[in-house]
Parts: C-alpha cells; sequence; structure tokens
C-alpha cells in the first residue's frame, strides 16, 4: 500500500496523539480511563478510513516494538495484559468508524451520525476489551472471573465516560469539517 507524504504525516500525529492520551488517564481497577479512545475516534472521523486505520496500526506496532506508550509501557509482552485487546479495539474502531465516514463524506456528516458512528466504534473497542480482558484473567492469569465480571470492570464502569468521549469526539468533528478539508 503507497501513502502520500500528506497521508503519512497524518498517520503520525494521529499515532502520537493517541500515545499521548494513553497518558491523559483516570486510574481505575483493571482498566484505566484514558483519553485514547477520543484520539481513535477523531481519526477515523476527520480522515477516514485509511488514516484512521492505519494510524491506530502504527500506534499499536510502535508500543509493542517497545517504546513505552501504551499506558502501562510496551513492549511485545503487552499482547498478555489484560488491557490489550483494547488496543485492537482501537484499530477496528477507527477503522469502521473511518468507513461509516468515508460512506457520507464531511458533506453528509452531522452531529447525530457522527455520534452514532462514535458509539459502533465504542461497542467493537468494548467487545474486544472485555473479551480479551476475560480470557487472559482466566487462562493466562489465572483469576476467576465471570463474563458479567469482565463485562462491569471493562466496559460498564466507563460507558458513561465514553460516551461523553463520543459526545466531544462528535462535537469537535462537527466543527473541523468545517475547517479540515482532506481529500485523500
Amino acid at each position: 500500500m503507497k501513502f502520500t507524504v500528506k497521508e503519512m504525516i497524518l498517520i503520525s500525529i494521529f499515532a502520537a496523539l493517541t500515545a499521548i492520551g494513553a497518558f491523559i488517564k483516570i486510574p481505575m481497577p483493571y482498566v484505566p480511563f484514558t483519553l485514547q479512545l477520543f484520539f481513535c475516534l477523531m481519526s477515523g472521523l476527520i480522515f477516514g478510513r485509511k488514516i484512521g486505520l492505519w494510524s491506530q496500526v502504527l500506534y499499536v506496532s510502535l508500543g509493542l516494538i517497545g517504546l513505552p506508550i501504551f499506558t502501562e509501557g510496551g513492549g511485545i509482552y503487552y499482547i498478555f495484559k489484560p488491557t490489550f485487546g483494547y488496543l485492537i479495539g482501537f484499530i477496528l474502531c477507527a477503522y469502521i468508524v473511518g468507513i461509516l465516514r468515508d460512506k457520507y463524506g464531511n458533506n453528509g456528516m452531522n452531529l447525530v451520525k457522527a455520534f452514532m458512528f462514535c458509539v459502533i466504534g465504542l461497542s467493537v473497542v468494548y467487545s474486544l476489551g472485555v473479551l480479551h480482558l476475560y480470557l487472559i484473567l482466566n487462562f493466562y492469569i489465572g483469576k476467576t472471573v465471570s463474563i458479567f465480571w469482565a463485562i462491569k470492570f471493562g466496559a460498564l464502569l466507563f460507558i458513561g465516560g465514553d460516551l461523553l468521549v463520543c459526545a466531544l469526539s462528535s462535537l469537535c468533528f462537527n466543527k473541523l469539517k468545517k475547517v479540515v478539508t482532506i481529500s485523500i
């Protein structure tokens, strides 16, 4: 796949912003609340599937090769952390939100559509994150938890804040779409 210089810059910027979002966090049990989701959603909303997807792939790849850009460091061992599923969810979230955005374009998007797309992306993050949390705790760490426990501590505790992040992302996109015109 070929990228223009402009695309490479945008991908790098959103990977860096997602890394910064990892350090803006509120500690919670098992899964911290961060601003990574905001930048993940914005990459898909503003620039579509290609830049959204590859910015999150770059972010996760840089963390896996050892750069300490995840909430608790980095390195290949991170795949065994209970929160790694959320990182994979960010990749799919940005891609799916980007696909939906590409379907409508900037002019066809409104605040309600943007919010709905963000909620769809959030559901992908939660699905992968909760599943990985459950599997790692039960089968790797050896702490027996139910799927309902994983849903509670991996999604329900965060749903209010994450819906606010979706609303904020939608509002920001609605303002930025008038200023940022990308033809990629």
